[in-house]
């Protein structure tokens, strides 16, 4: 999706042409949820230059209530007409960075922390880093109340058609609606599970990329709802079934270049690939945090359902943590198998890309590749080579961030606090709960 840049003028002349009428302000907050203020068509003006104020303090994460005004700076370059819902005039979205109200970009706000960290990779003499995303989401049915359940729309299973696949439908709905946004949809499928799918799209450079997430996300939901059905990026919201979730395909670029690509390489990987690749394995504890930060993560992070729960990385199977694909020259990547669509996507680009930047100026070296089924090998062969677990709980992911000051430093002290008090607290209402299975397990046994 090549985005299209846009000047103040030219916008205002497409709101005309097009009848706009509401423009819809986007922003995230530090849990990856999507914020926005709405405003008529009227206020446009000072919609561009910059004088849109909201109120930090009630976005979790963001600011005491005595300091809470805020200012929202669109990014013109995502000016973006929404193909649906224009029976009172059309809609458009704007993304904004939040702006403190003396101009200075908030640092608490996941986008511009994003923007700082590619501004460090452009210093170490990189041109972007693209990633190409895999978010993976359930359809499940609505009661009469229009409220979510857990009953599936199908039973069909991995690359399955319709009959089986009921969401068929509604996932070429949402194919159509993504290009007529400009997404370039490359493949969308029926996933392993019952009522899971898949839609991929092209790569772009990391924060066109996590915009993308977002847009996405929204567009999913939105459609689903003119079936009937919810769609939920839940990592894993039935026992049993596979999970979903969001690989992600990552490389570095120097101008037309990609830098993970050496003809003469072993594997024709480059050395600033092996070290990318060491970075995002060395500080793999620590990113688990940032890329499953939720409870339910860690459900789908288990032996059995496909979800990488081992550090270590291979060009052959699906096994390990980290995959490198088969394509070469311009199209060499990494995948990164552990990331679920409940991770903030600037905040997992940031975290990667500071990983794999940090693996590249240590020089660091990956572990041997490891070409076995991993789920097969007995702890002690997984011990003989150097294979690690990745952690089980939130609790224990967020004890490894804790102690990595370079995946720190990719959130920044304010997010990074923020993250950590926010995720404790989860952690610490989750455990005094008490579920229907200990219920069962334990109630008539003690």
């Amino acid at each position: 999706m090549a985005r299209k840049q846009y000047t103040a003028d030219e916008i205002r002349d497409i709101v005309k042409q097009e009848n706009v009428q509401f423009l819809r302000l986007m922003f995230t907050d530090i849990n990856g949820i999507i914020k926005n203020v709405e405003v008529p068509i009227s206020q446009l003006d000072k919609v561009l230059n910059n004088k849109i104020t909201m109120d930090g303090s009630s976005i979790d994460g963001f600011v005491r209530i005595e300091e809470s005004d805020m200012l929202l700076f669109p990014d013109l370059d995502t000016w973006m007409i929404f193909p649906w819902g224009s029976e009172h005039g059309k809609v458009a979205r704007l993304i904004c960075s939040v702006h403190m109200t003396d101009g200075t970009p908030f640092a608490g706000d996941p986008r511009n922390n994003l923007a700082r960290v590619i501004e460090k990779m452009k210093a170490d003499g990189f041109s972007s880093f693209n990633i190409g995303p895999e978010p993976e989401f359930f359809l499940f049915k609505l009661d009469d109340n229009g409220r979510p359940t857990t009953t599936l729309n199908d039973k069909g299973s991995y690359f399955d058609l319709a009959p089986l696949d009921l969401g068929e439908n509604c996932r070429r709905d949402i194919v159509l609606e993504l290009e007529k946004m400009g997404f370039e949809v490359e493949a969308s499928h029926h996933e392993v599970a019952p009522g899971q799918h898949e839609v991929d799209f092209k790569y772009a450079n990391a924060l066109e990329a996590a915009d993308n997430i977002q847009t996405f996300k929204l567009v999913v939901k939105t459609i689903a709802r003119k079936h009937g059905l919810y769609a939920t990026f839940m990592p894993k919201p039935l026992h049993g079934i596979n999970g979903s979730g969001m690989h992600m395909n990552m490389s570095l670029f120097k101008g037309k270049d990609n830098a993970f690509f050496d003809a003469e390489g072993e594997d024709q990987l480059s050395a600033t690939a092996l070290h990318f690749l060491a970075g995002l394995l060395d500080h793999a504890r620590a990113l688990t945090a940032i890329n499953n930060p939720i409870v339910n993560s860690y459900k789908r992070l288990v032996p059995g359902f496909e979800a990488p729960v081992y550090i270590a990385w291979s060009g052959k199977n699906r096994s390990p943590l980290i995959r490198v694909p088969s394509g070469r020259g311009v199209s060499t990547r990494l995948e990164m198998r552990s990331v679920d669509p409940s991770a903030n996507p600037y905040l997992s680009i940031a975290a990667m890309l500071t990983a794999g930047l940090d693996g590249i100026e240590e020089k660091l070296q990956p572990e041997e590749a490891v070409d076995r089924n991993i789920y097969r090998m007995a702890q002690s062969e997984r011990l003989a080579n150097h294979i690690q677990d990745l952690p089980s709980t939130l609790h224990n992911a967020l004890k490894y961030l804790e102690t990595d000051e370079v995946v720190q430093s990719a959130l920044g002290d304010h997010l990074y606090h923020s993250f950590l008090d926010s995720k404790n607290v989860e952690w610490a209402a989750y455990r005094q709960q008490v579920s229907e299975w200990e219920r069962e397990q334990y109630l008539e046994l003690y």
